[in-house]
């Protein structure tokens, strides 16, 4: 089943559990209460998650001419540079001050991608990667999910002083477990880390996908000096509840960025598994390589209408990919309903386009 030491991708290595399909459809009706609600509040169609954005990128993706054979797979072939636009978000739900820390995303979208695609009937030009900077998700299968649902309904009505009170208890209880040497679990760690500019943090698929012959997750890193130097920075409280947009937008007036697009491959089914995506993969096994670079020069990160274009009228979905890098595992595989339900939803109550750009002109200065 191996190539070498990285597991060979076929169908095989994901494996559905008999009631997936019913707690699937029971997620998308809780979703789908969730974006009534959020409508509701808001009179404006969001997200589910990451709903809030802080920066709107124009940028490039150049793959490396001297990559191994390993390593040249499905958009990463060949060497070639694409355009892309990234989001960079918050993973709430709902609209949120900055000040509280949470996991941040950047979703990016590479333009003029062609090949067959992981879901039939999608015939459009573009491969969507969504990064966190966490390298796991605390509900990494479909059921831990549906048990979250109910901690994120809860999550959606608390007043945000609640939730500064819940990560300063995080805090709390994350220090207790680390002084005797247990892990905290990644929900307290979503809440209890600290704070920092969302330019300098690394981004992770957290779940795993196909990677043309082998099966990966990807992550993106601070590369250039300019965002290497912003990690561990921290927020500000005197920047308010928009610290994060504001940062963004202030960086990119004059900086330009760079960052290193990596892939991890799947070495042992066992220790790395595909199906439960909140077990981490050890670095020591199987470290990130480096694949392509990601660069975004100066410019305004969040006009009035990049802003609109990005938050009303794209759509950042995992299976808006190739079939070479088909999403893999049950957290995944609820995302075929789920973000599909979501933006349909976003787009009809907002009377907005739904749009698959073909040109990065199309994306607002």
């Amino acid at each position: 089943m191996t190539h070498g030491t990285y597991v060979a991708y076929s169908e095989e290595v994901e494996q559905r559990r008999p009631d997936e399909d019913e707690q699937i459809n029971k997620i998308v009706e809780a979703l789908g209460r969730s974006n009534e609600e959020a409508y509701n509040k808001y009179k404006h169609g969001v997200r589910d998650a990451h709903a809030k954005s802080h920066g709107v990128l124009r940028g490039e993706l150049t793959v490396y001419p001297d990559l191994g054979t390993h390593l040249r797979q499905g958009l990463f072939g060949t060497a070639a540079t694409y355009p892309v636009i990234a989001r960079i978000s918050s993973a709430f739900g709902a609209i949120r001050s900055d000040q509280i820390h949470f996991a941040r995303g950047m979703a990016i979208k590479v333009l003029g991608v062609h090949g067959p695609k992981a879901l039939p009937g999608h015939d459009d030009a573009t491969q969507d990667f969504l990064l966190v900077n966490n390298p796991t998700i605390a509900f990494g299968d479909v059921r831990a999910y549906h048990d979250a649902m109910r901690l994120a309904a809860i999550q959606a009505k608390a007043p945000d002083v609640a939730l500064k009170a819940t990560g300063a208890l995080a805090r709390t209880v994350a220090r207790i477990l680390k002084a005797v040497h247990v892990a905290p679990p990644t929900s307290i760690e979503l809440l209890a880390g600290p704070n920092n500019h969302i330019l300098g943090e690394t981004f992770h698929s957290m779940a795993a996908l196909r990677y043309g012959d082998y099966i990966a997750k990807l992550s993106v890193a601070p590369l250039s000096e300019s965002v290497r130097a912003l990690t561990g920075r921290h927020v500000e409280g005197a920047r308010g509840g928009d610290a994060l947009r504001d940062m963004v937008v202030d960086f990119f007036a004059s900086n330009s960025a760079e960052y290193e697009l990596r892939a991890q491959l799947c070495t042992d089914l066992v220790t790395m598994p595909v199906e439960d995506a909140s077990v981490p993969w050890p670095d020591t096994v199987s470290p990130h390589q480096r694949i392509a670079k990601i660069t975004f020069p100066a410019q305004e990160a969040y006009s009035a209408a990049r802003r609109a274009y990005a938050d009303d009228v794209l759509s950042f979905n995992p299976w808006h990919a190739l079939t070479d890098h088909r999403p893999l595992g049950s957290i995944m595989r609820v995302r075929i309903k789920a973000y599909e339900a979501s933006t349909t939803f976003r787009h009809k109550v907002n009377n907005s386009p739904r749009v698959e750009p073909r040109d990065i002109a199309e994306l607002p200065d």
